[in-house]
């Protein structure tokens, strides 16, 4: 099992709630199928609106100031495994297998799992493959990573290597 840390940056923005409503839908399949256990929506500030949503969900809302949002979110996740998704993220046909797989096989020198985003820009997909060959140093969006790696702080000291993982990221 793992848990999903959504991030939402600007609950002030007029589509925020309905990006975030749309991602967190998704996640249900996952909670039905028996992977994701818990969920953890992180934003960088105070929204009655993000607490309403968090309170009808189960998720554990998590403030934000600096730093990496996804390790704000591993302190309060629960599981040893986190996917880190951004508000909006709509998770592909095929995720829930090709994630279960992966937590399941992955070896301690596979630092973390990368879902394709076919929706990034040019300069997030240059980054994501000199990271693919170099190491990352911090979790993205898309990114499956254990807790402990997250926790530890805001950058990966070794750099983790990156397993290309075929399901896909959308954007809502």
């Amino acid at each position: 099992m793992l848990s999903a840390v959504t991030y939402l940056a600007d609950p002030a923005d007029p589509d925020a709630i309905d990006r975030l409503a749309d991602t967190l839908s998704v996640l249900v399949s996952g909670v039905a199928g028996g992977l994701i256990g818990d969920a953890v929506i992180v934003t960088g500030r105070e929204s009655e609106a993000v607490t309403a949503v968090a309170e009808a969900t189960g998720a554990t809302l998590v403030l934000h100031r600096d730093g990496n949002p996804y390790a704000a979110g591993a302190a309060a996740a629960r599981r040893d495994w986190v996917l880190c998704l951004e508000a909006g993220d709509v998770l592909g046909e095929g995720w829930i297998r090709t994630l279960d797989r992966f937590v399941g096989t992955a070896r301690p020198e596979i630092g973390l799992g990368r879902l394709h985003r076919p929706a990034a820009g040019w300069r997030r997909r240059l980054v994501g493959g000199i990271e693919v060959l170099a190491g990352a140093r911090q979790a993205r969006a898309g990114d499956v990573v254990r807790r402990a790696a997250l926790r530890a702080g805001n950058a990966f000291a070794p750099r983790l290597r990156i397993r290309p993982l075929i399901a896909r990221i959308d954007r809502a």
